[in-house]
């Protein structure tokens, strides 16, 4: 090419959620049958859409102005009903114009990065969800920057942690807070929110929280909104609906700016933000005319209830099941629908294997663990040819630790066994 095409900064883009899925491919064309652990697609693992959602949708799909543009900030009745939503939280007060939507929180996380300055940097919880810490890093032609989340304290933030960091390093702008926490399943607990804002507001940043899981809390936790606690400090919320009604194929989500008033950089940030979407002219408009109609329905609050009920039960399942494997750590789970399990330190060592049945299949994951990768890496290799259960490296999540996420969403419940006990024996033989 006459002149260089790529950015610096492109080469900090990775999602090995999705990565995963290509070795699982080559597998599964060998013959090895796949359980996907790696992906929070709820309708994927088997879950069912109530009739009267799916009617909702329907007849909105029969009406003809669902086929035209929306306002570019999206539809303003969803905007209005979704500030009154964050209002009669009694804490930060916003109106339909602090709203704007997007195809799915990607395309959200991706204009928010894009247009802070390269210098300036978010710094996120670390294991990291890769979608933020890809974008961010990319953003700055850097490594992310990131706080840890403590295996050993419920993976609470180490609050020390975050607050030695910013104070010590000019180019933090802003924080990120997943809440509850993709890939851990930990739920922030009010103090813990309480102090990232304090923190926030001595130091002069803004404040990012990725709340698309807020409403998906299980075993008696519950979620607390920014809204509720980040007074005056300017802050955006990340919200939608592909895990919540599930509908993730909708690629509809939206984010909510908190006193933008209060600082003119951060204000101007939203500008920019929203003037991208204008370029776009708008979002999808279906799901937005349907989510409204589906949150009101009285019938939601209950199908939702059930559906955090399950879940509960399914982590408590699988804490059932690793509480006797000593090789990992194990946290059970409260909120969104993951797990991060961590080998302790020094369990995993180099040329560890399982017995592979399949020619063919062991050939293979010979060759990819053939190369220096991590060790946690290889554990998920060699699990997905010896058992055909693919799962995530936790190494693939900004972490220095070493271990692999899984979901919660199996929702036949025999399966469910069936897959995490094959993981723990998976365990067992590969470090054994």
């Amino acid at each position: 090419m006459r002149q260089k095409l790529l950015s610096d900064g492109a080469k900090e883009l990775s999602y090995e959620i999705r990565e995963i899925v290509k070795k699982a491919d080559q597998l599964k064309a060998l013959g090895r049958p796949i359980s996907w652990e790696n992906i929070g697609d709820p309708i994927t693992k088997h879950h069912q859409l109530p009739l009267w959602i799916k009617q909702i949708v329907s007849d909105l799909a029969l009406e003809n102005d669902t086929y035209s543009y929306c306002p570019s900030k999206g539809v303003l009745e969803t905007r209005e009903f979704l500030a009154s939503q964050t209002n009669s939280l009694r804490g930060a007060r916003i109106t339909a114009d602090d709203i704007t939507f997007f195809n799915g929180l990607g395309d959200a996380i991706a204009k928010v990065y894009q247009f802070l300055d390269p210098a300036s940097r978010i710094i996120g919880p670390s294991p990291a969800y890769s979608t933020h810490s890809s974008a961010e890093a990319a953003h700055a032609n850097h490594q992310p920057l990131t706080y840890q989340l403590n295996p050993n304290n419920h993976w609470y933030p180490d609050v020390d942690d975050l607050y030695k960091k910013v104070k010590y390093n000019p180019s933090i702008v802003g924080i990120l807070i997943i809440n509850p926490d993709n890939p851990t399943g930990m739920v922030y607990p009010l103090e813990t929110l309480k102090w990232i804002v304090d923190i926030a507001r001595e130091f002069n940043l803004f404040l990012i929280a990725d709340e698309i899981y807020i409403n998906i809390t299980y075993n008696g936790a519950k979620a607390h909104a920014l809204a509720e606690v980040i007074g005056e400090v300017p802050g955006i919320s990340m919200k939608g609906i592909s895990k919540e009604l599930p509908w993730p194929g909708a690629r509809c989500g939206w984010v909510e700016y908190y006193n933008r008033q209060h600082d003119d950089d951060f204000n101007k940030l939203c500008q920019a933000i929203d003037n991208a979407k204008m370029i776009e002219v708008c979002s999808t408009k279906l799901p937005q005319l349907a989510l409204t109609k589906i949150i009101r329905d009285p019938r939601f609050k209950s199908y939702r209830n059930e559906t955090n009920q399950c879940i509960g039960r399914r982590s408590q399942l699988i804490s059932s099941i690793f509480s006797g494997v000593k090789e990992v750590m194990f946290n059970e789970t409260y909120g969104a629908f993951y797990n991060t399990i961590i080998f302790r330190e020094g369990i995993l060592k180099p040329h560890q294997t399982m017995k592979i049945e399949n020619d063919e299949v062991r050939k293979l994951v010979e060759t990819w663990t053939s190369q220096d990768i991590p060790l946690d890496k290889r554990f998920v290799y060699y699990l997905l040819g010896a058992k055909g259960i693919c799962v995530v490296p936790i190494s693939s999540f900004s972490s220095e630790l070493q271990g692999f996420r899984v979901t919660l969403l199996e929702e036949n419940e025999d399966e469910l066994v069936k897959i995490f006990t094959a993981i723990a024996e998976g365990i067992r033989e590969f470090t054994q």
